[in-house]
């Protein structure tokens, strides 16, 4: 298959409508014997539409098929065209044309043909009658024994061509096995039938409209309708949830989970306002889960989080939105990671048109929406996912321990599996067709490319990336998933959560690499939470600190980087020291006071974790203030462009004062981290002479600190004094626990 087959099976699989007034739906489960749609449109029976005999029911390599005709309304007769088909989407309220078949017919025919072209299509037996005449004359042999060896076709043909002039359209065998006979064809005859075009836009003539097919029709399967799919397998009869549902949601009554017919007439059906952005040069990245994202305490709607978090969004100075959980899933608890439908959009928020709405108002505010989208394993509830969907443990899952994951409980992917690939791409590009989505994470690739799920010791050698442990079926997936979303959506942006710094993750695919924009680099949150929590203030390494943010500069402009912390220097170094990308998750930007919780059995299901406050931002206090600062180091970003400008030289590093400083374009960054030790006059190294003015202060009032820095001290001139190998110095006081960014305002020549 090519990428364009592989990745688009959600045109084929699944519940669609089809012009010939009815419904098809087609299904891959290779291990059932029998299969059918059931739902509140046929009384849920097994038997009233169920896959036929043969080829168009099911084919050897396990995929069934399904018609579900449209019902004729009382007192309407048949269609007398079998194929009678129906405008369903465009000029929905037009009617029918009128015109009938015979017309058809005559229009095609005087228009098409030549006089006397369709003479041979009448008379089938005329031409050859003719040819035989000219070859045997007309009392030539009746039979085969009365037929002499006849010359071969090329010698036949230059004698009748010396006698009747070359023909228009003749054959000659050339005795070639690669080339067994060529026409000739005159060019003036050849360009006359190539400049006509075939009858088919008549056929569109009898296209009957939708209000047609309405006042005729009852829909197969209605807009709304619940449904499943009905296997008999060798374990006994299953009903499961469509593996290509686009709309799933609970029982009511806590049972077995149902798909939705999702199917708005046109002028119901949501329509697009806004266009992507561009992708910016540097992203500043808002991670949310729609779910918490509300005060109250329970799960907020898509369009709670459109109306009310967007514009926050937009004000706060991010450029994208990254959303967490939103394929449906079955336990809340989960965060969205455990997923059973992966074309759903989760009910729990509402329906694909509010997450349509969500997107498209975002794009509006110019703002990307990326999904952390979860590939690399599937919930293992068989009522509602994928696993023993049909009947059989090996379906989409490999089967025994490896098809289980070492800790979580959860389904591994057979990626080597055609089939499965088929599933897993075409998800990927169903949710930027359908949803007009920016980019992904892929969440968790380590547990994908390893036996072991990453759990494991990286030390960096590479034998620990080349061993029997590695999926190679999961690397090509990787691969072509990175190929097919580049290929054909060229503004999509990829970013990978891996805990083992897989070699080449983001290296282009033709150079070898698995072809990602981005990569997470886990271990800075990790190194800060160490930090804050089990080493005292004052024997934090300035070392360690650079090492981490830095680890590999040969991918550092790849790195996304994020501080799951309160701390304003942490944010500052975090975002300004790194690569072109830095995410922060929902509430963090004022200093949330509570961790995230989900309802859940050991909470008593309670909603009072799982929601944001809002209003602390209201109040003056700390909250603000974190929130002020956290604008603004936004807007440091997007003025001065901080991101996008090559990496920093880091030309200050010292334990002793616990000191960092490094430059960074025309911007000087200072970060003092000793918890008690200011500095009056600290010289720091800077290349041009000339005069520095701080933009953006950590200690300022307005942010909450002390204001310890004074208006005079906002400016300084370098000193003609080689610091740190360079030619020129600062002498700048540094409060203890404070950072500065200085921007060099007008270079002196000396």
């Amino acid at each position: 298959m090519n990428l364009k087959e592989v990745s688009s099976g959600y045109e084929l699989m699944g519940v669609h409508r089809h012009p010939e007034h009815r419904v098809d739906y087609m299904e891959w489960a290779p291990g059932a014997r029998y299969c059918a749609i059931i739902g509140d449109f046929n009384g849920w029976s097994p038997t009233e539409n169920c896959a036929g005999e043969r080829y168009f029911g099911y084919d050897d390599y396990g995929y069934w098929f399904i018609i579900l005709q449209d019902k004729l309304r009382e007192g309407e007769e048949p269609d007398k065209l079998y194929f009678q088909q129906y405008n369903y989407v465009d000029d929905y309220d037009k009617g029918d044309s009128g015109v009938t078949m015979e017309e058809l017919i005559k229009k095609s025919n005087d228009e098409y043909w030549q006089p006397g072209e369709d003479r041979y299509l009448k008379n089938r037996l005329e031409g050859p009658v003719k040819l035989y005449e000219q070859i045997f004359g007309p009392n030539g042999p009746q039979t085969l024994e009365e037929l002499e060896d006849i010359p071969d076709a090329e010698t036949r043909y230059k004698a009748w061509a010396a006698e009747h002039g070359h023909s228009r359209h003749a054959v000659i065998d050339r005795g070639k096995e690669y080339d067994i006979y060529s026409v000739i064809v005159d060019p003036e005859w050849r360009e006359k039938i190539r400049a006509l075009k075939p009858p088919v836009a008549y056929w569109f003539e009898t296209r009957k409209g939708r209000k047609a097919w309405l006042k005729k029709y009852i829909p197969g399967i209605p807009h709304g309708s619940k449904y499943r799919v009905y296997f008999n397998t060798p374990s006994g009869p299953l009903e499961r949830v469509p593996a290509w549902a686009t709309y799933v949601q609970p029982d009511v009554d806590g049972g077995q989970a149902y798909a939705i017919h999702w199917e708005p007439t046109p002028e119901h059906a949501y329509k697009w306002k806004n266009t992507s952005p561009k992708v910016p040069k540097s992203l500043r990245i808002y991670e949310a889960h729609v779910g918490i994202s509300g005060s109250e305490q329970k799960i907020s709607s898509f369009n709670d989080f459109t109306d009310k978090v967007l514009p926050y969004i937009k004000e706060a100075g991010y450029n994208a939105i990254q959303l967490i959980g939103i394929a449906e899933h079955k336990d809340y608890f989960t965060v969205g990671y455990r997923v059973t439908n992966f074309y759903a959009v989760s009910s729990r928020y509402g329906t694909p048109h509010d997450f349509k709405r969500l997107v498209d108002e975002a794009h509006g505010l110019g703002l990307l929406v990326f999904l952390d989208i979860v590939h690399s394993y599937a919930a293992a509830d068989e009522m509602v996912g994928l696993s023993m969907f049909d009947g059989s443990n090996d379906c989409y899952f490999h089967s025994g321990k490896r098809g289980q994951h070492k800790f979580w409980g959860t389904r591994m992917f057979k990626y080597g599996d055609p089939d499965v690939l088929y599933f897993l791409l075409s998800n990927l590009n169903w949710w930027v067709v359908e949803y007009q989505i920016d980019g992904f994470q892929f969440h968790s690739v380590s547990s994908m490319m390893y036996t072991h799920n990453g759990f494991a010791s990286f030390t960096g050698d590479l034998d620990e990336y080349c061993n029997q442990y590695v999926d190679k079926d999961a690397l090509l997936y990787l691969i072509l998933a990175n190929e097919i979303l580049h290929f054909f959506h060229p503004n999509i942006v990829t970013i990978a959560e891996d805990a083992t710094y897989y070699p080449g993750l983001c290296e282009p695919t033709s150079q070898g690499g698995l072809g990602f924009d981005y990569y997470v680099n886990l271990s800075v949150s990790e190194m800060w939470s160490t930090f804050l929590d089990s080493v005292p203030d004052h024997e934090w390494s300035m070392t360690k600190i650079v090492n981490t943010l830095i680890s590999n500069r040969e991918y550092a402009n790849k790195m996304l980087m994020y501080a799951e912390n309160h701390n304003q220097m942490i944010r500052l170094i975090t975002l300004t020291i790194g690569g072109r990308a830095y995410l922060n998750f929902m509430g963090n930007e004022f200093g949330h006071p509570k961790r995230v919780e989900f309802p859940s059995s050991s909470n008593n299901f309670s909603y009072s974790l799982a929601n944001r406050q809002w209003d602390l931002l209201a109040k003056d206090g700390i909250y603000s203030d974190l929130f002020s600062f956290d604008k603004d180091m936004m807007k440091l970003d997007e003025n001065e462009r901080v991101l996008s400008r090559g990496l920093p030289n880091l030309h200050h590093v010292k334990d002793s004062s616990m000191v960092i400083s490094y430059i960074r374009g025309p911007l000087l960054f200072i970060f003092n981290f000793h918890p008690t030790d200011s500095y009056d006059s600290y010289s720091v190294g800077v290349e041009e002479a000339g005069e520095y003015q701080v933009i953006l202060n950590t200690d300022e009032i307005k942010y909450g600190g002390q204001g310890r820095l004074k208006e005079e001290q906002y400016f300084q001139r370098t000193v003609s004094r080689r610091v740190d190998g360079l030619r020129n110095c600062l002498e700048v006081s540094l409060p203890s626990r404070t950072a500065q960014v200085y921007k060099l305002r007008r270079i002196l020549r000396i």
